[in-house]
């Protein structure tokens, strides 16, 4: 069988890579192939829901864009197909007076970065949202919760619905040049494509790998540990409650998230997982193990953060730590309070030399894309984003 265009994956940025080439090209032959029997298994249908403004990121860079473009298009979206979407708004809580100092500077890079904040005192914050305390508080009205494994569902449906092929339990495992296109085994079926374009996530380095280019990366997964409060505290918070996060560290803390189905969640954590797609807590695969703890990148990295990685290990080992998190703004929560719920293991592109890669990071290399990393607010943005690669790509 021959194809226009394979996309390898079908996370929600697979998803709407390949809603944006039939858009575009509506006579393309367009298959998305995805090793899982179902869509948005891994990142995409494990994240915690949230569609993001855009504070924290760096001004100008793809993921300010992608996520200021993408909010609204989620929106807009999920409005027209009759998805779950609610702004709640989130709350950035200052508990330290240095922390208040980091809010002010989140605040002038809200401001940069054009997103919509509100300041609150600490009066404010009580009657706002009166189970959580802190000195102050920074509002961003904007940011909302939503179901990403049904949008990805969505799009994909309107991938077949152009007359393109979505197919599961099809893991692609070799690729070799045939001409001006490529020879594929994508499960039992040997396919023809003229393109192929990566989408692989948690395993991005390693079919960037298979296709031939050079990652120039390691992909080393981190394990998000969540909790989930009892149901009869499912209207403890109405907005998303957020501590005001290390600016050194690409992760935001443990916050409370009120979830698309009414639950609340607790988390995340950030530990360094063994095994990139499995999900419980002392999982480990051999492969996945070596490839971390084999590569110079990690330990730089850690060295670099030695607080930081000792302090997430401890929330990972002992629940109590974990708590303390938590009630450094929302003091009435227990320790049995806090009920297992789902973990998520994030992607996180590092380099030899141990810099943790910001932004996206796309290659080319002929007929091959790959998406080496895509990082939060990667769901938000996702339609923006699969813009941007039709555009690289001349469609």
């Amino acid at each position: 069988m021959k194809y226009d265009y394979l996309i390898i994956g079908a996370g929600i940025v697979g998803a709407a890579l390949a809603a944006e080439i039939v858009k575009r090209r509506p006579q393309a032959r367009v298959l998305v192939a995805e090793k899982e029997a179902q869509p948005a298994f891994h990142q995409t249908g494990r994240n915690s829901g949230v569609v993001h403004s855009g504070v924290y990121y760096t001004p100008g860079s793809l993921k300010t864009r992608f996520c200021r473009e993408g909010l609204s298009e989620i929106k807009a979206f999920c409005a027209a197909r009759q998805i779950g979407y609610e702004a709640r708004g989130k709350l950035l809580v200052a508990t330290t007076p240095q922390e208040q100092e980091n809010l002010y500077k989140l605040e002038q890079r809200a401001i940069e970065n054009e997103v919509y904040t509100e300041q609150l005192t600490q009066a404010d914050l009580g009657r706002l949202e009166p189970a959580i305390t802190g000195l102050a508080a920074l509002r961003i009205p904007e940011t909302a919760i939503t179901d990403y494994a049904g949008i990805t569902k969505a799009l994909l449906a309107d991938v077949e619905n152009a007359g393109s092929t979505v197919l599961f339990n099809a893991p692609v495992t070799s690729v070799t040049q045939a001409g001006s296109a490529y020879r594929v085994q994508a499960g039992n079926q040997q396919i023809e494509a003229g393109h192929i374009i990566a989408c692989s996530g948690l395993a991005s380095d390693r079919v960037a790998r298979m296709l031939g280019m050079d990652p120039g990366i390691r992909i080393l997964p981190f394990r998000g540990e969540y909790f989930v409060l009892p149901t009869h505290l499912n209207k403890v918070v109405h907005s998303l409650i957020y501590p005001v996060p290390d600016p050194t560290l690409p992760f935001l803390g443990v916050h409370l998230t009120p979830m698309i189905d009414g639950t609340i969640t607790v988390g995340p954590n950030a530990v360094l997982a063994l095994a990139r797609e499995k999900y419980s807590h002392f999982s480990v695969d051999v492969r996945d193990a070596w490839s971390a703890l084999s590569y110079s990148g990690l330990w730089k990295m850690l060295a670099k953060h030695p607080r930081a990685t000792w302090n997430e290990l401890k929330g990972s080992l002992f629940k109590q730590v974990y708590l303390d998190a938590v009630r450094k703004y929302c003091p009435t929560v227990t320790l049995s309070d806090l009920r297992t719920y789902r973990s998520a293991n994030r992607a996180q592109a590092v380099r030899p030399d141990g810099t943790l890669v910001d932004d996206f990071l796309i290659k080319h290399s002929g007929g091959l894309t790959a998406i080496l990393n895509a990082p939060s607010p990667a769901a938000t943005g996702a339609m923006p984003i699969a813009r941007h690669i039709a555009d690289e790509l001349g469609l």
